[in-house]
Protein backbone atom coordinates (compact mmCIF):
# COMPACT_ATOMS: atom_id res chain seq x y z
CA UNK A 1 0.00 0.00 0.00
CA UNK A 2 1.44 3.32 -1.08
CA UNK A 3 1.34 5.73 1.98
CA UNK A 4 -0.65 8.90 -0.14
CA UNK A 5 -2.92 11.58 1.74
CA UNK A 6 -6.61 10.89 1.76
CA UNK A 7 -8.51 12.54 -1.20
CA UNK A 8 -9.65 15.85 0.60
CA UNK A 9 -5.90 16.86 0.66
CA UNK A 10 -5.26 15.98 -3.11
CA UNK A 11 -5.65 19.43 -3.90
CA UNK A 12 -3.51 20.94 -2.03
CA UNK A 13 0.23 21.97 -1.41
CA UNK A 14 2.72 24.01 0.29
CA UNK A 15 1.29 26.99 1.05
CA UNK A 16 2.81 30.08 -0.31
CA UNK A 17 3.89 31.40 2.94
CA UNK A 18 5.98 28.15 3.44
CA UNK A 19 7.47 28.92 0.15
CA UNK A 20 8.04 32.46 0.81
CA UNK A 21 9.38 32.09 4.24
CA UNK A 22 11.72 29.27 2.94
CA UNK A 23 13.27 31.30 0.00
CA UNK A 24 13.33 34.17 2.66
CA UNK A 25 16.00 31.58 4.57
CA UNK A 26 18.02 30.78 1.78
CA UNK A 27 18.44 33.75 0.37
CA UNK A 28 18.78 35.66 3.92
CA UNK A 29 16.22 37.97 2.61
CA UNK A 30 14.27 40.53 5.00
CA UNK A 31 10.58 38.72 5.65
CA UNK A 32 7.86 41.04 5.14
CA UNK A 33 5.43 38.57 3.86
CA UNK A 34 4.63 36.22 7.01
CA UNK A 35 2.10 38.21 8.93
CA UNK A 36 4.16 38.09 12.64
CA UNK A 37 5.62 40.82 14.80
CA UNK A 38 8.94 40.38 14.68
CA UNK A 39 8.89 42.39 17.90
CA UNK A 40 8.42 41.72 21.85
CA UNK A 41 5.23 41.36 23.27
CA UNK A 42 4.68 43.35 26.69
CA UNK A 43 6.49 42.69 29.67
CA UNK A 44 3.02 42.65 31.17
CA UNK A 45 1.76 39.56 29.45
CA UNK A 46 4.89 37.37 29.04
CA UNK A 47 5.66 38.20 33.20
CA UNK A 48 1.90 36.61 33.39
CA UNK A 49 2.35 33.56 31.64
CA UNK A 50 5.69 33.10 33.40
CA UNK A 51 4.07 33.79 36.99
CA UNK A 52 1.16 31.02 35.66
CA UNK A 53 4.19 28.89 34.94
CA UNK A 54 6.00 29.45 38.02
CA UNK A 55 2.41 28.52 39.78
CA UNK A 56 2.28 25.14 38.36
CA UNK A 57 -0.81 26.13 36.32
CA UNK A 58 0.78 23.43 33.72
CA UNK A 59 -1.86 21.04 33.42
CA UNK A 60 -5.30 20.48 31.33
CA UNK A 61 -7.27 23.49 31.36
CA UNK A 62 -11.37 22.69 30.82
CA UNK A 63 -11.70 22.25 27.25
CA UNK A 64 -13.77 25.34 26.55
CA UNK A 65 -11.17 27.84 28.06
CA UNK A 66 -10.32 28.52 31.85
CA UNK A 67 -12.78 30.61 33.96
CA UNK A 68 -10.86 33.41 34.41
CA UNK A 69 -10.35 33.97 30.87
CA UNK A 70 -13.77 33.45 29.31
CA UNK A 71 -15.06 35.83 32.29
CA UNK A 72 -12.09 38.29 30.83
CA UNK A 73 -13.44 37.91 27.36
CA UNK A 74 -17.14 38.54 28.38
CA UNK A 75 -16.53 41.51 30.39
CA UNK A 76 -13.99 43.07 27.52
CA UNK A 77 -16.90 42.56 25.23
CA UNK A 78 -19.87 43.79 26.98
CA UNK A 79 -17.22 47.34 27.56
CA UNK A 80 -16.79 47.55 24.32
CA UNK A 81 -19.69 47.11 22.51
CA UNK A 82 -22.79 47.07 25.38
CA UNK A 83 -23.96 43.43 25.35
CA UNK A 84 -23.59 41.34 28.43
CA UNK A 85 -22.68 37.30 27.73
CA UNK A 86 -22.72 34.46 29.63
CA UNK A 87 -18.97 33.11 30.33
CA UNK A 88 -20.34 29.57 30.48
CA UNK A 89 -22.29 29.26 27.52
CA UNK A 90 -21.42 31.92 25.24
CA UNK A 91 -17.09 31.50 25.26
CA UNK A 92 -14.91 29.28 24.01
CA UNK A 93 -11.18 29.61 23.97
CA UNK A 94 -10.10 27.94 21.00
CA UNK A 95 -5.95 27.09 20.25
CA UNK A 96 -5.84 29.92 17.93
CA UNK A 97 -8.25 31.75 15.50
CA UNK A 98 -7.20 29.18 12.65
CA UNK A 99 -8.46 26.41 14.97
CA UNK A 100 -11.37 28.29 15.77
CA UNK A 101 -12.08 29.06 11.86
CA UNK A 102 -11.91 25.51 11.10
CA UNK A 103 -13.70 23.62 13.68
CA UNK A 104 -16.65 26.32 12.72
CA UNK A 105 -16.36 24.51 9.13
CA UNK A 106 -16.81 21.18 11.15
CA UNK A 107 -19.40 21.93 12.85
CA UNK A 108 -21.96 23.69 10.77
CA UNK A 109 -20.93 23.13 7.21
CA UNK A 110 -22.40 19.75 5.45
CA UNK A 111 -21.49 18.22 2.14
CA UNK A 112 -22.73 20.00 -0.59
CA UNK A 113 -23.68 22.92 1.81
CA UNK A 114 -21.97 26.43 0.07
CA UNK A 115 -20.01 29.04 2.21
CA UNK A 116 -19.63 32.36 1.07
CA UNK A 117 -16.62 34.92 1.71
CA UNK A 118 -15.01 38.04 -0.05
CA UNK A 119 -12.23 37.55 -2.55
CA UNK A 120 -9.08 38.07 -1.92
CA UNK A 121 -9.78 36.10 1.24
CA UNK A 122 -7.09 34.97 4.46
CA UNK A 123 -5.86 31.31 2.47
CA UNK A 124 -7.01 28.81 5.30
CA UNK A 125 -10.34 29.35 4.25
CA UNK A 126 -10.83 27.41 1.20
CA UNK A 127 -9.09 24.39 2.29
CA UNK A 128 -11.12 24.55 5.57
CA UNK A 129 -14.38 24.81 3.38
CA UNK A 130 -13.28 21.40 1.40
CA UNK A 131 -12.07 19.67 4.06
CA UNK A 132 -15.87 20.24 6.01
CA UNK A 133 -17.11 19.24 2.48
CA UNK A 134 -18.09 22.35 1.77
CA UNK A 135 -18.09 24.35 -1.82
CA UNK A 136 -16.53 27.57 -1.51
CA UNK A 137 -18.44 30.75 -3.30
CA UNK A 138 -16.97 34.30 -3.55
CA UNK A 139 -17.86 37.72 -4.28
CA UNK A 140 -15.25 39.70 -5.84
CA UNK A 141 -13.85 43.30 -3.55
CA UNK A 142 -12.57 45.61 -6.22
CA UNK A 143 -9.30 47.74 -6.15
CA UNK A 144 -8.67 50.20 -5.39
CA UNK A 145 -10.97 51.02 -2.07
CA UNK A 146 -11.96 47.26 -2.33
CA UNK A 147 -15.84 47.90 -2.63
CA UNK A 148 -18.09 45.10 -3.75
CA UNK A 149 -20.98 44.80 -5.75
CA UNK A 150 -24.32 44.36 -3.25
CA UNK A 151 -26.20 42.65 -6.29
CA UNK A 152 -23.26 40.48 -6.84
CA UNK A 153 -23.54 39.54 -3.11
CA UNK A 154 -26.91 38.61 -3.56
CA UNK A 155 -26.09 36.98 -6.60
CA UNK A 156 -24.00 34.21 -4.85
CA UNK A 157 -26.30 33.60 -1.58
CA UNK A 158 -28.64 31.38 -2.21
CA UNK A 159 -30.96 28.46 -0.84
CA UNK A 160 -27.52 26.00 -0.54
CA UNK A 161 -25.81 28.60 1.14
CA UNK A 162 -25.04 27.67 4.72
CA UNK A 163 -22.50 30.21 6.21
CA UNK A 164 -21.26 33.11 5.39
CA UNK A 165 -17.63 34.21 6.62
CA UNK A 166 -16.89 37.93 6.88
CA UNK A 167 -13.47 39.03 7.90
CA UNK A 168 -12.84 42.66 9.06
CA UNK A 169 -10.67 44.42 9.47
CA UNK A 170 -10.11 42.40 6.48
CA UNK A 171 -6.75 40.01 5.36
CA UNK A 172 -4.76 40.51 2.88
CA UNK A 173 -6.40 44.31 1.59
CA UNK A 174 -6.41 46.16 5.05
CA UNK A 175 -10.46 47.33 4.69
CA UNK A 176 -12.38 47.72 7.29
CA UNK A 177 -16.01 47.29 6.07
CA UNK A 178 -18.22 50.16 7.20
CA UNK A 179 -21.47 50.28 8.83
CA UNK A 180 -23.53 50.11 4.92
CA UNK A 181 -21.70 47.47 3.83
CA UNK A 182 -22.20 45.51 7.35
CA UNK A 183 -25.62 46.11 7.00
CA UNK A 184 -25.63 44.83 3.45
CA UNK A 185 -23.99 41.79 4.27
CA UNK A 186 -26.43 41.22 7.06
CA UNK A 187 -29.52 41.73 5.27
CA UNK A 188 -28.72 39.15 2.83
CA UNK A 189 -27.96 36.92 5.44
CA UNK A 190 -31.11 36.81 7.55
CA UNK A 191 -33.08 37.02 4.28
CA UNK A 192 -31.41 33.74 3.26
CA UNK A 193 -31.31 32.23 6.96
CA UNK A 194 -27.83 31.64 6.65
CA UNK A 195 -24.93 31.53 9.71
CA UNK A 196 -22.38 33.94 10.02
CA UNK A 197 -18.70 33.29 10.98
CA UNK A 198 -16.74 37.05 11.94
CA UNK A 199 -13.29 36.42 11.67
CA UNK A 200 -12.41 39.94 13.47
CA UNK A 201 -8.55 39.36 14.49
CA UNK A 202 -7.50 43.00 13.93
CA UNK A 203 -10.24 44.30 15.29
CA UNK A 204 -7.48 46.76 17.70
CA UNK A 205 -5.70 47.39 15.09
CA UNK A 206 -7.39 50.54 13.21
CA UNK A 207 -6.34 53.68 11.49
CA UNK A 208 -7.25 57.33 10.38
CA UNK A 209 -10.75 57.11 12.69
CA UNK A 210 -12.16 53.84 11.52
CA UNK A 211 -14.19 51.82 13.18
CA UNK A 212 -14.34 48.29 13.79
CA UNK A 213 -18.67 47.03 13.57
CA UNK A 214 -18.93 43.38 14.64
CA UNK A 215 -21.75 42.06 12.26
CA UNK A 216 -23.09 40.54 15.51
CA UNK A 217 -24.40 43.68 16.80
CA UNK A 218 -26.51 44.20 14.27
CA UNK A 219 -30.50 43.49 14.79
CA UNK A 220 -31.30 39.97 14.68
CA UNK A 221 -27.78 39.44 14.09
CA UNK A 222 -26.32 38.09 17.66
CA UNK A 223 -28.50 34.79 16.85
CA UNK A 224 -26.92 33.28 13.83
CA UNK A 225 -23.50 34.73 14.30
CA UNK A 226 -19.87 33.42 15.99
CA UNK A 227 -17.11 36.10 16.37
CA UNK A 228 -13.73 35.03 16.21
CA UNK A 229 -10.67 36.96 17.66
CA UNK A 230 -6.88 35.89 18.34
CA UNK A 231 -5.11 37.39 21.80
CA UNK A 232 -1.81 36.37 19.50
CA UNK A 233 -2.54 39.25 17.02
CA UNK A 234 -3.74 41.81 19.71
CA UNK A 235 -0.60 41.20 22.55
CA UNK A 236 1.91 40.18 19.40
CA UNK A 237 1.91 36.63 21.00
CA UNK A 238 1.51 34.56 17.99
CA UNK A 239 3.70 31.59 19.24
CA UNK A 240 1.02 30.91 21.92
CA UNK A 241 -2.31 30.25 19.81
CA UNK A 242 -4.58 31.69 21.81
CA UNK A 243 -7.94 32.19 20.08
CA UNK A 244 -11.71 32.35 21.13
CA UNK A 245 -15.21 32.61 19.98
CA UNK A 246 -18.10 34.55 20.93
CA UNK A 247 -21.95 33.55 20.24
CA UNK A 248 -25.38 31.95 20.69
CA UNK A 249 -24.95 29.14 23.40
CA UNK A 250 -26.29 26.85 21.29
CA UNK A 251 -23.76 27.40 18.16
CA UNK A 252 -20.89 27.64 21.16
CA UNK A 253 -22.09 23.55 21.99
CA UNK A 254 -21.69 22.70 18.50
CA UNK A 255 -18.07 23.92 18.06
CA UNK A 256 -17.41 22.78 21.71
CA UNK A 257 -18.04 19.63 20.49
CA UNK A 258 -15.65 19.52 17.56
CA UNK A 259 -13.01 21.41 19.83
CA UNK A 260 -13.44 18.34 22.41
CA UNK A 261 -11.96 15.65 19.95
CA UNK A 262 -9.39 18.12 18.06
CA UNK A 263 -7.20 19.47 20.92
CA UNK A 264 -9.29 19.59 23.78
CA UNK A 265 -8.08 22.77 25.46
CA UNK A 266 -5.52 25.60 25.37
CA UNK A 267 -2.36 25.64 26.63
CA UNK A 268 -3.22 26.55 30.67
CA UNK A 269 -0.43 29.26 32.12
CA UNK A 270 -1.08 31.25 28.32
CA UNK A 271 -4.71 31.38 29.25
CA UNK A 272 -4.30 32.88 32.46
CA UNK A 273 -1.65 35.26 30.98
CA UNK A 274 -3.88 35.98 28.03
CA UNK A 275 -6.60 36.36 31.17
CA UNK A 276 -4.33 39.11 32.67
CA UNK A 277 -3.94 41.01 29.81
CA UNK A 278 -7.20 41.52 28.81
CA UNK A 279 -8.21 42.73 32.60
CA UNK A 280 -5.46 45.03 32.32
CA UNK A 281 -4.76 46.17 28.98
CA UNK A 282 -7.44 49.21 28.81
CA UNK A 283 -6.60 50.64 31.79
CA UNK A 284 -2.69 50.68 30.73
CA UNK A 285 -3.23 51.90 27.72
CA UNK A 286 -2.28 49.68 25.48
CA UNK A 287 -4.86 49.44 22.73
CA UNK A 288 -4.22 52.76 21.40
CA UNK A 289 -0.35 52.42 22.08
CA UNK A 290 -0.71 49.37 19.65
CA UNK A 291 -2.98 51.34 17.24
CA UNK A 292 -0.91 54.23 17.23
CA UNK A 293 2.42 52.22 17.38
CA UNK A 294 1.05 50.26 13.93
CA UNK A 295 -0.03 53.24 12.04
CA UNK A 296 3.62 54.88 12.48
CA UNK A 297 5.14 51.75 10.96
CA UNK A 298 2.42 52.10 8.23
CA UNK A 299 3.46 55.16 7.32
CA UNK A 300 6.68 54.10 6.99
CA UNK A 301 6.37 50.97 4.92
CA UNK A 302 4.34 53.17 2.85
CA UNK A 303 7.00 55.52 2.26
CA UNK A 304 9.62 53.19 1.41
CA UNK A 305 7.22 51.20 -1.34
CA UNK A 306 6.39 54.71 -2.65
CA UNK A 307 10.02 55.55 -2.74
CA UNK A 308 10.76 52.10 -4.18
CA UNK A 309 8.13 52.74 -7.44
CA UNK A 310 5.83 49.82 -5.45
CA UNK A 311 2.68 52.04 -4.74
CA UNK A 312 0.97 51.53 -1.93
CA UNK A 313 -2.84 50.81 -1.77
CA UNK A 314 -4.73 52.52 1.54
CA UNK A 315 -4.68 50.32 4.72
CA UNK A 316 -7.36 51.17 6.86
CA UNK A 317 -6.86 48.25 9.61
CA UNK A 318 -4.94 44.93 10.15
CA UNK A 319 -0.93 45.48 9.71
CA UNK A 320 -0.74 44.54 5.47
CA UNK A 321 -0.21 46.82 2.88
CA UNK A 322 -1.03 45.75 -0.96
CA UNK A 323 1.01 47.50 -3.76
CA UNK A 324 0.79 47.45 -7.18
CA UNK A 325 3.18 46.02 -9.26
CA UNK A 326 1.84 45.52 -12.65
CA UNK A 327 4.19 48.15 -14.59
CA UNK A 328 6.88 46.26 -13.38
CA UNK A 329 7.00 43.88 -16.55
CA UNK A 330 6.08 40.52 -14.23
CA UNK A 331 3.88 38.04 -15.82
CA UNK A 332 2.52 37.28 -12.35
CA UNK A 333 3.09 38.21 -8.72
CA UNK A 334 4.70 34.74 -8.07
CA UNK A 335 7.20 35.71 -10.35
CA UNK A 336 7.78 39.26 -8.77
CA UNK A 337 8.11 37.50 -5.31
CA UNK A 338 10.63 35.34 -6.07
CA UNK A 339 12.26 37.96 -7.91
CA UNK A 340 12.35 40.34 -5.11
CA UNK A 341 14.06 37.95 -2.48
CA UNK A 342 16.59 36.69 -5.06
CA UNK A 343 17.40 39.74 -6.16
CA UNK A 344 16.55 42.13 -3.65
CA UNK A 345 16.86 40.17 -0.72
CA UNK A 346 13.25 41.16 0.49
CA UNK A 347 10.14 38.69 0.84
CA UNK A 348 6.66 39.51 0.30
CA UNK A 349 3.64 37.31 -0.36
CA UNK A 350 1.62 36.74 -3.80
CA UNK A 351 -1.70 37.78 -3.20
CA UNK A 352 -3.02 35.39 -6.30
CA UNK A 353 -2.71 32.57 -3.48
CA UNK A 354 -5.52 34.45 -1.97
CA UNK A 355 -8.27 34.21 -5.29
CA UNK A 356 -10.49 30.76 -6.92
CA UNK A 357 -8.86 31.71 -9.45
CA UNK A 358 -5.33 32.66 -9.20
CA UNK A 359 -4.94 34.03 -12.91
CA UNK A 360 -7.85 36.51 -12.63
CA UNK A 361 -5.95 38.46 -9.13
CA UNK A 362 -4.44 41.90 -10.00
CA UNK A 363 -0.63 42.02 -10.17
CA UNK A 364 0.04 43.22 -6.65
CA UNK A 365 2.30 42.38 -4.00
CA UNK A 366 1.47 41.95 -0.20
CA UNK A 367 3.93 43.32 2.67
CA UNK A 368 3.27 43.42 6.24
CA UNK A 369 4.38 46.26 8.76
CA UNK A 370 3.92 43.96 12.03
CA UNK A 371 7.93 44.48 12.40
CA UNK A 372 10.88 46.31 14.25
CA UNK A 373 11.55 49.98 12.17
CA UNK A 374 15.10 48.73 11.84
CA UNK A 375 13.62 45.70 10.13
CA UNK A 376 11.68 48.35 7.42
CA UNK A 377 14.83 50.52 7.33
CA UNK A 378 16.80 47.61 6.15
CA UNK A 379 14.08 46.67 3.62
CA UNK A 380 14.61 50.08 2.15
CA UNK A 381 17.71 50.24 1.49
CA UNK A 382 17.34 46.68 -0.28
CA UNK A 383 14.77 48.24 -2.10
CA UNK A 384 16.59 51.12 -3.50
CA UNK A 385 18.03 48.42 -6.41
CA UNK A 386 14.52 47.77 -7.16
CA UNK A 387 13.83 51.30 -7.79
CA UNK A 388 16.94 51.98 -9.86
CA UNK A 389 16.27 48.80 -12.20
CA UNK A 390 13.02 49.81 -13.16
CA UNK A 391 13.17 53.40 -13.18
Amino acid sequence: MRPTGADRIATFGTSVFTEMSALAVAHQAINLGQGFPDFAGPDFVKDAAADAIRGDMNQYAPSHGTPRLRNAIAADWARRFGREIDPDREVTVTTGATEALFISMLAFVNPGDEVVFFEPFYDAYVPQVVMAGGIPKVVRLNPPDWSFDPDGLRAVVGPNTRLLLLNTPHNPTGKVFNRLEIEQVAAVCREHDVLVLADEVYDRILFDGHEHIPISTLPDMWERTLTLNSTGKTFSMTGWKVGYMIGPGEMNAAIRTVHQFNVFATATPFQEAMAVALETAGERGYYQELADNYALRRDRLRAVLADAGLPPLNCQGSYFLLSEIDHLGFETDVDFCRSLVMEHGVAAIPPSAFYLDPASAPLQARFCFAKEFSTIDAAAERLIGLHTQHS
